[in-house]
């Protein structure tokens, strides 16, 4: 028994995925994330320049 057979083995590598033709819809899908995702950056950066939303801390009420 020697040291370096204990331990878990390494999986085998799974075969190349083969680029299968994409459809008009999967072109369309793939067209309206990327849209998608600007816009959130785009949100991003304009909500960034702002302060923050809550204006935070602990509401007292008025009375003693």
């Amino acid at each position: 028994m020697s040291g370096r057979e204990g331990g878990k083995k390494k999986p085998l590598k799974a075969p190349k995925k083969q680029n299968k033709d994409m459809d008009e819809d999967d072109m369309a899908f793939k067209q309206k994330q990327k849209e998608d995702q600007k816009a959130m950056e785009a949100m991003k950066a304009k909500a960034s320049g702002k302060g923050p939303l809550a204006s935070g801390g602990i509401k007292k009420s008025g009375k003693k």
